[in-house]
């Protein structure tokens, strides 16, 4: 060896990876900066330049409520929003996210009552306009906090400019789509049973409205037959001494009904049946006690829950004959509580109803229309026979907005001893009222039986208290009431359900089942904070249709806000002088905020040229097909016609890694801020990307860590091409002149190209990012990136190899970043100024547009063999790496059989060695001695293994025949010493 040759450190010789690019990325520190660098540039700024003129996209957002804290719904549900935003921004449209935030309303009411009752104040004894201006400073704070938040998970908008429901533009509009309902007459004053809060004092939506378990307590109740009322009728086949006969087992009969809700018994007014379900009269024999049903007692059940309900009390009993539907429908009942407290003493109906089954109770169902949907509808329809019989159909209002039994409940409201009896308390708490009824059906000798059911109760969403449902007069929108043109609310809905995209699929049917089944939209909720009902009603409840009072209202409020309906002398200045302030009541209800919020397409969409209606899409969990999608689409429907979104696109819900729902009490829940200060917004993000969001989500800590792992990887194959890419001098090699390695990875990202577009087209982020991830780490890393270390660290600077391997890793990162800048921002911007040192940000950037000739199908199939072949040698040296024979894979030089032609084929004139990376390979044709390894699913290969000849390459590592073969570099092998002396002329070495 020369002296010259020993002074040479052959690793400063080669063309390792040099980066900036750490390999930890610290991204809880690094986060922030890049967050705070994209305020200081504008990005959002200079989005909207680049990309004037170009088509629109709108994601039009779902405004979560201003009340708190983001938690792990909110940010998987921004950080969807975001990817869909940035993907469609980089790839050639304008993509504007405008955020926004839904600020009325029981969530935010509630809070600040929270705050009146720790101080001991009372919120009716503060003046309307200092509560809701409370409420409006309470809710500007947390749209301050939840901004910051949703920044910092990486979501870029309009957060300077975003929409608010209570800015006083909005709340003109929201008033002027109300009055578009009430000049169409679609807006009544009705008197129906809704969902009531007795903690929060108003009526709920059932978008308003959980389930959770309750114990009810539950009775069987006796209603007698009452012959004097019943309808006569004689069959044809049936004489005056059979019908006499069948009225005469029926005189001292009871129909027995079931219900979990004994409090509503006052407010019966019928008993519904089934005309599909086996009715009997049955007759008790024998009894062990004193409780209930006597001996000789007739009672009417349906006979498939006659056993059941028999045993309750412990009864014999027989079955005297069937009781036919037409018995039934002449047959009146006199109420069980007759005489109580001066009341009661009305005829009680039997009623048709689709909604009776035998599948519990008894067959009937005691019917309180006061109290419930299908009891008010069955009443409703029937309503018109029963006032020809005399039978008066007015529905009693039996409970008060605190829970408390009326005067039309006679014995249990403020007349009876003790006062009025009450349902629930303000706490959410069982009140008397159970109690108190059952105590009066004991003493009326009417109680069959009682027990206790735990079943699924309506909750309000935000005391999570029981409700009730309680008739209270509510202003509605009607669903089926024709609109002029042939159509109703309901039919448009229906019909723009079916114009409407839906991922996933099954969300339309969803969605279109609501619909069609939904009652009257009730539009009128008790409360003071939000915008109100803005019309005048007459003294019978119809509405002040007057173009100028609607714009005076409207003006007023564009310039005040909604207060101006609480101001002083509102009344008079809005009816003026043309209409009589005695002659008109100024309802001062308050919106339900589902129409707060439906009607936000109108002025974040329409009113904002930046925007377009309809929308290209809304995004929001799968509860909001009750809530959100549903608001909004009954709006756009009643006033536009059509819905005002094109896609809907739903969300499921965030568990535990044990599939539980995420709560405080089971201290299972995972906070976004506390990932994202631990391990970054990227991690979190990247979570989202590679889970199925359409689904339930798993999240915890060994999820957390899987990602973290998945993340490093993805990092560190970044990290090498980067390291590779600072000997980049962009030389190009035409492509027929590119190794058919190199030729074959232009087609893999070709390939990659098609699926991330139309997985970006198709929001199926996870086919994206477990393709771009397995794609890195497998074909990259493992594969590619292994296979040409090689010839990018030792090949001569002219190498027409390493020129266009590095021309493929220079594509290879452009691609991968852009495609992946949507997902994990922060770090695809790192990995952008890391390598384009003069570059502004990777999300000003387009998706690359690639040339057609890249894809290569023949190619890529004749490599698919050679990848198999090249399994079953990487195999057979992991076998002798573990069994020690060998160190590196360039120490071996395996013998491989192959005895399949097409593989055979496939592998003629490919460089085996360098592709399985060993310094020698023998392949031969035909079937391997018996011993040599293969793979169970490689047909026809095997390998036998051997170790390389030849003296070991002090540069490469490799072992060859040539290596002293250059006199003046004798310990490299000839490549590399026509590499020392390239390197050495060009005065690097």
């Amino acid at each position: 060896m020369t002296k010259a040759t020993e002074k040479i450190d052959y690793s400063k010789t080669l063309y390792l990876p040099q980066t900036e690019f750490p390999m930890r990325a610290g991204l809880p520190d690094k986060e922030p900066l890049l967050v705070k660098r994209w305020q200081e540039m504008k990005l959002y700024e200079r989005l909207r330049e680049t990309s004037a003129g170009r088509p629109l996209y709108v994601l039009h957002d779902g405004p979560p409520y201003a009340n708190g804290n983001i938690h792990i719904g909110h940010a998987l549900n921004k950080i969807l929003k975001d990817v869909i935003t940035r993907s469609f921004q980089m790839r050639g449209y304008d993509s504007n996210y405008v955020p926004g935030w839904d600020c009325h309303g029981l969530p935010i009411e509630w809070k600040i009552e929270q705050q009146y009752r720790a101080k001991g104040k009372n919120k009716d004894e503060v003046p309307v306009l200092e509560f809701r201006k409370e409420c409006r400073e309470f809710a500007q704070h947390w749209i301050d906090v939840q901004s910051v938040e949703f920044k910092r998970l990486g979501v870029e908008g309009d957060f300077d400019n975003p929409y608010t429901t209570m800015a006083f533009h909005a709340e003109a509009r929201i008033a002027g789509e109300l009055l578009k309902f009430a000049m169409f007459g679609q807006l009544y004053r009705g008197s129906k049973p809704v969902m009531w809060s007795v903690v929060e004092r108003t009526a709920l939506a059932e978008a308003e409205v959980e389930y959770h378990d309750y114990e009810s307590d539950t009775v069987w109740v006796k209603f007698p037959v009452d012959l004097a009322n019943m309808v006569t009728h004689l069959e044809p086949e049936t004489t005056r001494a059979e019908h006499d006969q069948s009225n005469s087992e029926l005189a001292k009969a009871f129909v027995v009904i079931w219900t979990t809700t004994p409090w509503t018994i006052p407010g019966n007014r019928a008993v519904s049946y089934s005309l599909r379900i086996s009715y009997g009269l049955y007759e008790v024999t024998a009894t062990e006690n004193d409780f209930g049903p006597q001996r000789g007692e007739k009672l009417i059940l349906a006979d498939a829950l006659a056993e059941e309900s028999f045993a309750k009390t412990k009864l014999q009993y027989k079955r005297l004959r069937e009781v036919k539907a037409k018995e039934l429908a002449s047959m009146t009942l006199a109420h069980p509580l007759k005489g109580l407290g001066g009341g009661y003493d009305f005829v009680v109906p039997m009623l048709p109803g689709h909604h009776v089954t035998d599948d519990a109770g008894t067959g009937f169902v005691h019917t309180a229309p006061g109290h419930g949907r299908e009891d008010f509808d069955a009443w409703m329809e029937a309503a018109r026979e029963l006032a020809a019989r005399g039978i008066d159909i007015d529905i009693p209002f039996t409970l008060d907005d605190a829970g408390f039994f009326t005067n039309d409940a006679p014995g249990f409201g403020p007349d009876r001893e003790g006062g009025a009896a009450r349902v629930i308390d303000d706490n959410g708490k069982k009140g008397d009222a159970n109690e108190t009824v059952i105590g009066a059906l004991i003493a009326a000798k009417m109680l069959f039986a009682r027990g206790r059911l735990k079943h699924q109760y309506p909750h309000s969403w935000r005391s999570k208290k029981p409700v009730i449902f309680r008739n209270t007069p509510q202003w509605f929108v009607y669903m089926d009431k024709e609109l002029g043109d042939g159509t109703t609310l309901r039919s448009r809905a229906l019909k723009a359900i079916d114009a409407t995209r839906f991922v996933p699929a099954a969300g339309q049917a969803r969605l279109r089942a609501m619909i069609e089944d939904r009652p009257d939209w009730v539009l009128s909720r008790q409360r003071a904070w939000g915008v109100p009902i803005c019309v005048f009603a007459d003294e019978n409840g119809e509405v002040l249709k007057d173009d100028t009072v609607n714009a005076r209202i409207l003006e007023a409020f564009e310039a005040q806000g909604a207060d101006a309906w609480f101001a002083d002398g509102a009344k008079e200045r809005f009816l003026g002088n043309v209409r009589d302030p005695a002659e008109w009541t100024q309802v001062m209800d308050i919106l339900d905020v589902w129409f707060d919020s439906g009607s936000t397409h109108t002025y974040a969409l329409e009113d904002r040229p930046d925007l377009k209606w309809p929308a290209d899409v809304y995004l929001e969990g799968s509860d909001q097909h009750r809530g959100w999608f549903q608001s909004s689409l009954l709006e756009s429907c009643g006033t536009r016609g059509r819905a005002p979104y094109d896609s809907v696109i739903t969300h499921g819900f965030t568990v535990d890694e044990e599939g539980r729902k995420m709560s405080k009490s089971l201290g299972n829940t995972i906070a976004p801020q506390d990932v994202m200060k631990q391990s970054g917004a990227d991690i979190l993000r990247l979570w989202v990307m590679t889970t199925d969001y359409r689904e339930e989500q798993r999240l915890g800590r060994n999820v957390i860590q899987t990602n973290i792992d998945a993340y490093r990887k993805l990092r560190n194959t970044i990290r090498w091409m980067l390291g590779t890419l600072a000997h980049d001098e962009g030389e190009d090699v035409p492509l027929a002149q590119m190794p058919e390695l190199e030729r074959l990875m232009l087609h893999r990202i070709a390939e990659l190209d098609e699926l991330v577009r139309k997985g970006y087209d198709a929001f199926d982020f996870k086919h994206i990012s477990r393709a771009l991830l397995d794609f890195m780490v497998v074909e990259l890393s493992a594969f590619y990136f292994d296979i040409r270390k090689d010839a990018l660290y030792c090949d001569a600077p002219s190498s027409t190899r390493r020129k266009a391997a590095i021309e493929v890793v220079r594509a290879l990162f452009d691609c991968v970043v852009k495609w992946l800048a949507p997902m994990l921002p922060f770090t695809m911007e790192e990995a952008w100024l890391d390598r384009e040192r003069d570059a502004v940000s990777v999300h000003l950037e387009q998706f690359p547009e690639l040339p057609e000739e890249w894809r290569n199908d023949a190619l890529s199939q004749k490599w698919r063999k050679i990848r198999q072949v090249r399994r079953v040698v990487t195999g057979a040296l992991e076998i002798e790496r573990k069994e020690k024979r060998i160190g590196s894979s360039l120490e071996a030089a395996p013998v491989v059989y192959v005895a399949d032609p097409v593989l055979c084929a496939a592998i003629e004139g490919v460089n085996m060695a360098e592709i399985c990376i060993t310094s020698g390979i023998d392949i031969r044709a035909g079937v391997a001695p018996s011993g040599a390894f293969s793979l169970e699913d490689v047909k026809g290969v095997a390998v036998v293994s051997d170790r390389a000849k030849g003296k070991r390459c002090a540069r490469s590592w490799r072992y060859t025949d040539d290596v002293g073969s250059d006199l003046e570099f004798p310990d490299v092998t000839a490549r590399d010493a026509a590499a020392l002396r390239e390197l050495r002329e060009l005065g690097r070495l």
